[in-house]
């Protein structure tokens, strides 16, 4: 038994170790928790059992995962909202909230590959639990071994009141729409491509952008549960075919968004793909700007500068946390956080769940774009051209490496630090995860070990495309030369 959790719980290889053995074991385990946690925080609230929302993706078998997992959970004597279809995870989450569940259980693997399956546990505000909350569970699965979970038929469960199929749509298409103003978007005739890169948000973004008046086209939006091969990560390189469609001249903005519809991608008429990074600091400065709105800035250190020169520009807090949207949800849940996000294209905004949305975000570029009646492109050109902004361009290279001591790493990184990169001196350095080199610029190299994986992440942003390559270059001479001098200790 192989039952490995990351920080928002599970993934794994489908019948490798993803097997609906394996996904009863980590049920039960999750439902002894479940009842350990409401024994001890939430009875006497009047409810007699835990509640909890299970949901899936479009993932091959996900929906008989789903039913697994929530035979296990009736079995022990917990409720279970089940998901009468696939369903984002953001939507899902925003179930667990509508609902007053206790927590809740996502099946996906997200932006991974189709040979991935996974389990993602959500807290009672519809984040992601609590990493002890995580590690209570895997310890928990050890600890019960190969004892059988309990099992209760499906149909018995629905029977008896223990499981309820519901749809996730309506509650959260109430919220969303007081989030985004669909008046605005339907006085603008729009017409949009959405590629739901055969994920999850499916349908759903379509029938939202159509409720507000859009005309719209879907691509990959049949229910393919390999995804036709493809890694369902919406980046430039995976989306042909909707900068394809785009380009055609019919549509004023391409939205994707990945396996599980909690990442957003853009595409602008022209066929310039817009990345997360220039998402978040459009939106931040719509926000600002034409709503008025005020609160902190939450940012992975992975994250372009352009957010902390905007919240100087508007007198907001910024908090950098490590990388991971539990972070940035931990922020959203102890201050008012006007918008928190990661490289990745996890977005969130100020009265939202804290959970990355990618049907959110769409919706919010749409709104952009229909009220200021410009393309993406031209946003963020005049964005950049503004004095206290500036350019900025930004890569990241991943390298297969062997394994090593990630603390180890950070550790020789931070004692040899050096004088300059690329032309420009060292303004600081920080390890809060991996190493970020500051320049006196503003352009910046992360070397950042995975924690999940032999992988090597070098980031980079810079105010020219020849100054990232460089800084992406030396980063990865820098870290070579670490990692050989630890493989050299071992020897």
């Amino acid at each position: 038994m192989t039952i490995q959790f990351g920080t928002d719980g599970w993934r794994a290889v489908i019948s490798e170790d993803f097997t609906f053995e394996n996904v009863r074991l980590v049920a039960q385990a999750i439902a002894e928790q479940a009842l350990i946690d409401w024994r001890a925080h939430v009875a006497g609230n009047g409810h007699d059992t835990p509640s909890l929302v299970v949901g899936y993706d479009t993932r091959f078998l996900s929906d008989r995962y789903a039913v697994a997992v929530a035979e296990v959970l009736a079995a022990n004597g917990i409720r279970v909202w089940l998901a009468q279809s696939d369903a984002p995870t953001p939507m899902i989450s925003y179930a667990i909230v509508d609902k007053r569940a206790q927590g809740g259980v996502m099946i996906t693997a997200s932006h991974n590959p189709p040979r991935y399956n996974g389990i993602k546990l959500k807290s009672a505000q519809g984040g992601s639990a609590t990493e002890s909350h995580v590690k209570e569970v895997e310890a928990r699965v050890y600890a019960n071994g190969v004892q059988a979970p309990a099992r209760m038929a499906l149909e018995e469960a629905i029977e008896r009141g223990l499981i309820r199929r519901f749809d996730p749509l309506p509650a959260y298409s109430e919220h969303i729409k007081s989030l985004v103003n669909f008046d605005v978007i339907r006085k603008a005739h729009l017409h949009v491509a959405v590629d739901a890169m055969y994920g999850a948000g499916r349908v759903y973004l379509k029938r939202l952008l159509e409720d507000a008046g859009c005309s719209v086209t879907e691509l990959r939006g049949e229910m393919n549960p390999g995804f036709n091969g493809i890694h369902p990560e919406p980046i430039a390189r995976h989306l042909q075919p909707l900068l394809l469609e785009v380009t055609t001249g019919r549509y004023h903005i391409g939205l994707a968004t990945d396996g599980d519809a909690d990442r957003i991608g853009a595409v602008d008429p022209t066929g310039r793909f817009i990345d997360p990074h220039c998402i978040m600091a459009l939106l931040l400065e719509y926000l600002v700007h034409d709503r008025g709105l005020s609160g902190s800035v939450v940012k992975t250190v992975s994250t372009t500068q352009m957010l902390n020169r905007l919240a100087r520009r508007y007198e907001l807090t910024v908090h950098e946390t490590p990388v991971g949207f539990n972070y940035i949800a931990d922020r959203m849940l102890a201050e008012s956080v006007l918008i928190g996000g990661e490289e990745s294209g996890g977005i969130s905004i100020l009265g939202h769940i804290p959970e990355g949305d990618g049907v959110l975000m769409g919706l919010l570029l749409v709104e952009m774009v229909a009220r200021r009646g410009k393309t993406l492109a031209r946003m963020i050109d005049e964005l950049m051209d503004a004095s206290d902004i500036g350019r900025f361009y930004y890569a990241r290279n991943d390298q297969q490496v062997e394994p090593f001591r990630k603390a180890d790493l950070v550790a020789g990184l931070m004692h040899n630090l050096p004088a300059e990169l690329a032309g420009h001196s060292l303004k600081h350095a920080g390890d809060r995860d991996g190493v970020k080199y500051v320049l006196d610029d503003g352009s910046w190299l992360l070397v950042r070990p995975s924690g999940t994986e032999p992988v090597l992440r070098i980031y980079a942003e810079a105010h020219s495309e020849e100054q990232v390559q460089a800084l992406l270059h030396q980063g990865g001479e820098i870290a070579n030369e670490q990692i050989n001098r630890l493989q050299a200790v071992v020897a």
